[in-house]
């Protein structure tokens, strides 16, 4: 039996590490997998070409068994260096559809280059003035509401600390209590200032270093932001030579059935995210608008915060618009306390509104989920990778799910399998379900037909009197 060892060119340490053990294994296969056969015998190109990759996957998951700490080293950095352009595609797949929507308004142009930069230019000039205008909405409210709190702080600290003095006063068994408990007249609190005081001095060297490390952090991420646009704006201008280009590379390495499977795929999950951005943008509109008219009927403050706050933080499914409603209950607290008990209380009747008629047939319909899997996604997703992760896994899922549909109904298909075994109960049970329901029809229609002929009856015996 061959083994590394018989290797001629093994080394002949008898102490070599297992990766070492694996990298020569690896090689004594090719070598031998190399000669046209496999110890003599002739073997196939195809069959070569999988055992190549095998052996190839079998070492990189070997390798990253046995060096986990330089593997996750090495993925953090390949991560670090392809960031910007995921995010860049990321970027362009958004501005993707918006774009789309204008480049049909200019069908005019009869140049494509020329139109598809215009829309290109509007797209970027469309979503730059929605960001400056939802800024320049939230700006001044937030000013105004720090002012608030900086004046009002004060007094609900004083107005608090006098009610607690009365609440001590009135229970002198409860003050005497805390006293000893806290034994405030025992601590040193000349040692504890001059403590404290060290202990900022001697943080400073590290909040510098920190300092230092934010603003490469922050000089880093524009650099990457810069890059992302850059390639986002690259791939929508060249998007469809970059698809001919893929599709060339895809039909090259694997069998056209195969590819014509894949590029499939890639268009249902291209349509379900198109589709779901597109209808959470138009839900978090509607839901911000509602809750625009709803607090003027009601005449609460910071309409205009809020209702921009709620659009916003709508755009993350499910769990972002409970983030607005604290957003919003805490500024509307800050001026009217009983008015933010009925925001909360709003809140809820519209939610349930925007769960049962707006969300479904806004988005769900778009993406085709029913909406115990969005909760299902919505929960994966932020448990994986946050905010980004609920956005993205209830377009993935969408997609996961129409694939099992399809290919359930295929392998269903498949083997024959009556329709009568699919349904939730057994034939004879659904026939005397049926049978069940129509009696009970008879009895409601004799019963409400006895009542009508006993209320016409005293109607008559009392016209006769």
């Amino acid at each position: 039996m061959l083994c590394a060892t018989h290797h001629p060119y093994a080394p002949k340490r008898t102490n070599m590490p297992l990766r070492q053990w694996f990298l020569w294994t690896f090689a004594a296969v090719c070598g031998i997998l190399s000669k046209k056969g496999v110890l003599g015998m002739q073997i196939d190109k195809k069959l070569l070409r999988r055992l190549f990759l095998l052996a190839a996957g079998c070492l990189v998951f070997a390798w990253i068994l046995l060096d986990t700490e330089q593997a996750s080293s090495a993925a953090k950095s390949l991560w670090n260096l392809i960031s910007p352009f995921v995010a860049g595609a990321v970027i362009a797949f958004v501005f993707n559809v918006p774009m789309r929507a204008i480049e049909r308004q200019l069908d005019g142009i009869h140049k494509e280059g020329l139109r598809r930069v215009l829309s290109i230019v509007l797209t970027i000039a469309a979503l730059a003035l929605v960001i400056m205008f939802v800024v320049e909405m939230l700006a001044p409210q937030i000013q105004v509401t720090v002012a608030a709190l900086t004046e009002q702080i004060p007094t609900f600290i004083e107005q608090t600390a006098a009610k607690l003095v009365k609440l001590m006063d009135d229970n002198p068994d409860m003050k005497a209590w805390i006293m000893d408990v806290a034994d405030l007249e025992s601590l040193e609190w000349t040692k504890i200032l001059k403590d404290s005081m060290s202990f900022l001095g001697n943080q400073m060297s590290t909040v510098m270093g920190s300092a230092v490390n934010v603003i490469g952090s922050v000089t880093s991420g524009i650099v990457n932001l810069v890059v992302s646009i850059a390639f986002a704006v690259y791939c929508l201008a060249r998007k469809e030579i970059l698809a001919r280009q893929g599709r060339r590379i895809l039909y090259s390495l694997i069998p056209e059935k195969t590819g014509d499977e894949i590029i499939r795929i890639l268009r249902l999950t291209n349509s379900t995210f198109s589709n779901f951005i597109s209808g959470q943008c138009l839900e978090a509109c509607i839901l911000g608008c509602l809750f625009a008219v709803t607090m003027a009927i009601f005449r609460m403050p910071y309409i205009p915060l809020v209702s921009v706050i709620i659009a916003v933080t709508a755009l993350v499914p499910v769990v972002g618009a409970f983030v607005g409603c604290v957003l919003g209950a805490f500024f509307i607290l800050v001026d009217n306390p009983l008015q933010a008990l009925t925001f909360v209380a709003m809140f809820l009747i519209l939610q349930q509104l925007e769960n049962n008629l707006i969300y479904p047939r806004v988005v769900g319909t778009s993406i085709g989920l029913p909406g115990m899997w969005v909760l299902v996604a919505v929960t994966v997703g932020g448990e994986l990778m946050g905010v980004f992760g609920m956005l993205l896994m209830i377009p993935l899922a969408s997609v996961l799910y129409t694939l099992a549909r399809e290919f359930t109904n295929k392998r269903l298909a498949q083997r024959n399998i009556p329709e009568e075994k699919l349904q939730d109960h057994p034939p004879e049970l659904q026939s005397r379900f049926k049978q069940n329901r129509e009696r009970k029809k008879r009895r409601r229609l004799q019963k409400m037909k006895e009542q009508f002929l006993k209320m016409q009856k005293e109607k008559e015996d009392k016209d006769s009197q």
